[in-house]
């Protein structure tokens, strides 16, 4: 794990691919557990370490995320999630040619007994937006910036996909990819409220430069 910014109310680490943000049927290590003990050995602390967990992440995708260190700050950063004062922007590669700029709404569903997120109509699901704007082309390949309007579960996959625009290596939405390809959807950067100055703080981080991404070099 990366250490990217940390005070007496948040913490913010880019979350390695792969690896769960909370416990899982997995029985995997994850995330808030290890920065949980982290923490613990860090400032010997003696019981149960507080970490708040505020937003999420998919299990294969890498990327920034804030934990809050207080309940205070957990409870002003989920304030700010909802009121939409959070600003959450991707990297992502997918397959084919995407516009230079797009606006995509869609009503999703989720279907909790495979995990697996569709686009249905309006009085069945929930709202899902995006914006895309497109980087960089190469091949049948494009890398998009990506900006959240919503958080639906999958909702990146699952709009993209919807598009005929399917992320590179995305094994639940993608029928073309193969086994062991990486999804290419990283978190890149985060900024939100601080949930005691107010400042607007923002913070990024990049994917490696291997996989696909070394592709778009």
């Amino acid at each position: 794990m990366k250490l990217i910014f940390e005070d007496n109310h948040l913490l913010v680490v880019e979350k390695p691919v792969n690896m769960p943000v909370c416990p899982d049927s997995s029985k995997d290590l994850d995330l808030l557990t290890a920065l949980k003990g982290w923490l613990k050995e860090k400032y010997h602390k003696p019981g149960n370490v507080y970490l708040g967990l505020v937003h999420r992440l998919d299990r294969p995708v890498g990327g920034v995320m804030v934990f809050a260190k207080t309940s205070k700050a957990a409870s002003r950063l989920a304030d700010s999630l909802r009121r939409g004062l959070f600003k959450r922007t991707y990297l992502a590669v997918v397959c084919g040619k995407a516009e230079i700029e797009c606006h995509l709404e869609n009503y999703l569903i989720k279907n909790s007994k495979t995990n697996t997120v569709s686009v249905t109509t309006k009085d069945k699901g929930k709202l899902a937006i995006l914006d895309y704007s497109l980087l960089k082309t190469k091949d049948d390949l494009s890398l998009v910036e990506i900006n959240l309007q919503t958080g639906r579960s999958h909702q990146i996959r699952v709009q993209m996909a919807n598009a005929n625009l399917p992320l590179w290596g995305d094994q639940k939405y993608n029928p073309d990819s193969h086994k062991g390809q990486q999804i290419a959807l990283y978190a890149y950067q985060l900024s939100f409220p601080h949930p005691i100055t107010k400042d607007i703080v923002s913070f990024t981080c990049y994917p490696k430069g291997d996989n696909i991404w070394s592709f778009f070099d």
